[in-house]
């Protein structure tokens, strides 16, 4: 079955998902009971806590389906999506690392040098190494072939960058930045020509990291700026002018996992604990439609996760499900202001009012973040022949 088949194989039930299942919710309980992080809505973006990411690598939590000599645990990636989705919904403060484990270190592996996955891969399956993605810039929008950002080689054999990446989530934080880079002229007829990524290491002279802040005051979104930045010439990631095929890999990580539609999910246990102490017939309504939603989003999202194990690259799904899973997570706010009366605010004492409020501060972003929805419905189209 081909990779852009939008019809993938069903994945079969899987005993050793479901026992690190258990183990994930065990911890969490014990975590919340403790204190130790707070549920809130949207955290794979804006829950950075160094600590907690560090005490899921202690546990063999990421890199979870990597060879083990470059500090994985070889497990499948049933096992890893069990993982994820049990911290999704717990809101559980998975910001840090979230990058790297879900596709920069599958990157690396796929186009890295042997002592760029030796050197980088350990760190971050022991949650020490955090990444930021360097594709996206001003004024380019969701056309990534438009970039300006170039590098260009210098008398040592070393890249020198100039430009700047936008929403660049958490650089502040993290340590290198996949960057993807123009490193020959641009040709009008070969858009997708001359693109290569580097690993840029983030504390370099000549990088200026200026926040851009939600509606909630938060900080997450930056603004990375190069300015002169010599990139050792070993930190080409794959090899010079593949930049965009190897994009088009990274991006069905990017879209495919449970947080397209699990980033609002405190908001559906919230709304769900609240219908089922007072049920109602639009409560029970509006609860059975997101459910229904909920189900079918989670199959289709098991199925390209079943899909990359198998070493497949199902980019066009992965689209849909990016398309259809956020457009999911702003309905849910629609839903849960139509069904019940509850004052959406930060400072609620009412839990349910707390995650309404958190979610519609962060709605703007579902549906624009890893590429626009109207960008990714022309990708599904075009893999259908439709355009």
């Amino acid at each position: 079955m081909g990779s852009n088949s939008l019809t993938l194989a069903p994945v079969p039930r899987s005993a050793a998902a479901e026992q690190v299942r258990e183990e994930v919710r065990a911890f969490l309980a014990e975590e919340l009971a403790a204190g130790s992080f707070t549920t809130s809505v949207d955290t794979w973006l804006s829950g950075v806590d160094p600590a907690f990411s560090r005490k899921l690598g202690e546990r063999g939590w990421l890199g979870m389906t990597w060879p083990k000599q470059y500090g994985g645990h070889e497990r499948t990636a049933m096992e890893r999506y069990a993982v994820t989705e049990e911290l999704l919904a717990a809101g559980a403060p998975v910001a840090a690392h979230w990058i790297a484990d879900r596709q920069s270190g599958p990157n690396l592996l796929r186009y890295g040098t042997e002592a760029q996955r030796t050197e980088i891969l350990p760190r971050i399956a022991a949650g020490e190494c955090f990444f930021v993605i360097g594709m996206s810039e001003p004024d380019s929008g969701s056309d990534l072939a438009s970039i300006r950002t170039r590098a260009t080689r210098n008398g040592d054999g070393d890249w020198v960058v100039e430009g700047a990446k936008v929403w660049t989530s958490n650089a502040h934080t993290s340590h290198y930045a996949i960057t993807l880079v123009r490193t020959s002229p641009a040709d009008p007829a070969h858009r997708h020509a001359g693109l290569s990524q580097l690993l840029v290491d983030l504390s370099l002279p000549g990088i200026t990291v200026n926040p851009i802040r939600i509606l909630d005051g938060g900080h997450h979104f930056n603004e990375v700026v190069f300015d002169g930045v010599v990139v050792p010439g070993d930190m080409l990631l794959g090899e010079e002018g593949n930049g965009w095929h190897q994009v088009t890999a990274e991006l069905a990580f990017e879209r495919s996992g449970p947080e397209r539609f699990l980033s609002t999910y405190p908001l559906v246990a919230e709304f769900a604990r609240r219908v089922a102490a007072a049920p109602d017939p639009a409560g029970l309504a509006a609860l059975g439609r997101l459910s229904a939603r909920l189900l079918a989003l989670r199959q289709m999202s098991l199925r390209i996760a079943g899909a990359l194990d198998r070493g497949e690259l199902p980019d066009i799904p992965a689209a849909l499900v990016k398309d259809v899973g956020t457009t999911f997570e702003a309905d849910v706010i629609d839903e849960v202001r139509r069904a019940v009366d509850v004052v959406a605010s930060l400072d609620s004492p009412d839990p349910l009012g707390r995650a309404l409020a958190e979610a519609q501060l962060h709605a703007p972003g579902y549906t624009l973040r890893g590429g626009t929805n109207e960008i990714l419905r022309g990708i599904v189209a075009r893999g259908l022949g439709l355009r």
